[in-house]
């Protein structure tokens, strides 16, 4: 049994892929790097108007990060296998100064497709130093990163926000309760 589920993995990661790729609404790889960086910009000012409207306290979190690193689009598809694949930019004093994409791969019972919006907050220059010199910077494994919560009064939880990387997964609906982003692969696009 074991084997057969192994030889299905492939074929079941080919299947994610490929609905992943019919999920994008960019451009892709007919538009120019300035066109893929300006729907980046768009999609990271409006994923950051969203959080700040929509999570009391997190814009004043934002104001002591040293740098944010906002994914505007994370798609996410499986069956059986399931994948997830943004790009986002990277603002150090509220300036882009790098593009990155992350992508993860998971197993298990799943099926269909979904998008999300990520936001990580650098708290520390360490924890920004380390990310930017890294090539491949995984979360959970090369940082901790802590999934932001909301208290019942609608904001943002202050326990859970004394890590050197702060995370918010959004949804059309807003903050997602129930995301993991450990094991997320993050590396720098090179246009």
């Amino acid at each position: 049994m074991l084997r057969r589920n192994l030889m299905l993995a492939p074929l079941a990661l080919g299947l994610t892929l490929g609905l992943m790729s019919g999920c994008t609404t960019n451009k892709g790889a007919s538009a120019s790097p300035a066109e893929q960086k300006a729907e980046i910009e768009k999609g990271t000012d409006a994923t950051l108007a969203t959080l700040y409207s929509s999570v009391k306290g997190s814009q004043e979190l934002a104001s002591k990060a040293r740098a944010i690193l906002v994914f505007p689009k994370v798609y996410a598809a499986g069956l059986g296998v399931g994948g997830e694949y943004g790009e986002g930019a990277l603002r150090v004093g509220g300036r882009t100064v790098d593009y990155y994409k992350t992508t993860s791969v998971s197993f298990g019972f799943q099926a269909g497709a979904q998008s999300k919006a990520l936001v990580l907050m650098f708290m520390t220059q360490n924890s920004i130093d380390e990310f930017r010199k890294s090539k491949g910077w995984t979360a959970g494994a090369d940082a901790s990163v802590a999934l932001v919560k909301v208290g019942a009064n609608g904001t943002i939880d202050t326990t859970s926000v004394d890590n050197a990387v702060n995370a918010f997964a959004l949804t059309n609906g807003g903050l997602m309760a129930a995301a993991t982003i450990n094991g997320s692969k993050i590396t720098k696009i090179e246009f």
